[in-house]
Formats: structure tokens, sequence, C-alpha cells
């Protein structure tokens, strides 16, 4: 009988392991964990001193034992992955979360959005509406509640092909060269049969992390 598993990030982990164990039984460890990638942690006092991560694990916890950082730490953990693709993401999260005293360096997240901005445009926004509701310009608002803050591309599947649109501002979308009035007309058109648009297109809410145009109108 087949079935499929969930891909799992960490396999396999030893946690907050004594330093003399590496330096008394590395072939042990070597066995364990040879030619294997992961993250490792490095510990003092079971606090964390460091982080990183390695295609090879034993060899590099080895080094440690010697290099700028071997006085300073007395345990550690790994955790040990299928292959190394999300290494180097893990990696950033652990020492922007953490920050080690031993790492020089915060990691870099490669391709994500740092929402800052956006937080920042979210709260000046709702203090426009809250300002507005307190000088009584509520129906105002309510017109104009699918004004949205910037355009935005769309997609969305017909029959297994990808479709693309753009959502403007006012609310239309321009779709196949032609401008529709909502977004329920153009998914209508795209699909040549009645469609509720909000479920219909999806936009880019983060990089990669295509979601409905629900959560627009539900912001």
């Amino acid at each position: 009988m087949s079935y499929r598993r969930k891909p799992k990030l960490v396999t396999q982990y030893l946690e907050f392991i004594a330093r003399a164990a590496l330096e008394d039984h590395e072939d042990v460890i070597y066995k364990l964990a040879a030619r294997r990638s992961g993250v490792y942690a490095l510990y003092r006092r079971n606090k964390l001193y460091y982080a990183g991560l390695a295609s090879e694990l034993p060899r590099r916890l080895k080094q440690h034992l010697d290099d700028k950082h071997g006085k300073k730490w007395d345990s550690f953990s790994i955790y040990l992955t299928i292959g190394d693709a999300h290494l180097r993401e893990l990696e950033s999260l652990i020492l922007r979360v953490m920050q080690p005293p031993g790492n020089t360096q915060l990691g870099k997240f490669a391709g994500a959005q740092d929402i800052e901005k956006v937080f920042d445009r979210e709260i000046r926004e709702k203090q426009r509406l809250e300002r507005n509701r307190l000088l009584g310009r509520e129906t105002e608002e309510k017109e104009a509640r699918h004004v949205f803050a910037r355009r935005h591309p769309l997609l969305a599947k017909v029959k297994g092909k990808i479709v693309r649109a753009t959502l403007r501002k006012d609310g239309q979308v321009r779709w196949n060269r032609r401008l529709y009035k909502s977004v329920s007309a153009a998914a209508t058109a795209a699909r040549k049969s009645p469609t509720n648009g909000w479920a219909f297109w999806r936009y880019e809410r983060s990089p990669g992390d295509w979601v409905t145009i629900s959560e627009l109108r539900e912001g």
C-alpha cells in the first residue's frame, strides 16, 4: 500500500549534547550525521551562543572546537534535514529572532518582502477612516469601499490554463485588452459563465503567496 507523506523540514535531531561528547565520541557523531545537511546551535550555560548551517555537520562542529568560538560554548544541538533547499532561510530566521552573541551578521531572506511600508500605509488608512467616522463621513467611505490603495496583478485558472488581469485602484479590472467595471464582470467574461470574481481572481499577497482577492475586500 503506497501513500504520500508530507515533506518534513527536520527529519532527525540531537539536542543539548555536552561538548565532551563530540571530543570523546567523534566517531559516533560522524556515524549519525556524516554527509548530512542541517542547522546546528552552540550553547554556553544553556543559552544560545552561536547558530549556523552546514552540509557536513560533524566536520563543522569539529572545526568549532578549535576556532575563535572554541572556548565559548559547552554544548550543542543538531537538526538534520533532507537536502539544503531551505537551510539558508532557516538559519536567517534563527539569527534574526534569537540574535546569538557569537554571530556577527543577521541573515537575509532572499526574495522576501519587508512589509514595514505596507504596515505604515495600513495604519495611516485606518486612522483616515477613523477621522472620517468621527466627522460624520461614514456614507462616503461606504460608497468607496472597493477603492484600493494600489493596483494589483491578478491571475486565475480557466480549464487548466492561467489567465492574467489587472485590478485597478478604482475597482475595475483590465483583462484581455478590455476594461470591466467589476471583478465579477471580468471573471464572467474569462470563464464565459456567471462567476464570483472575488473567489475567482487571486493576487500576490506576498512573494509567491497568491490568495483570493476576497481578502482585499475583507481588509
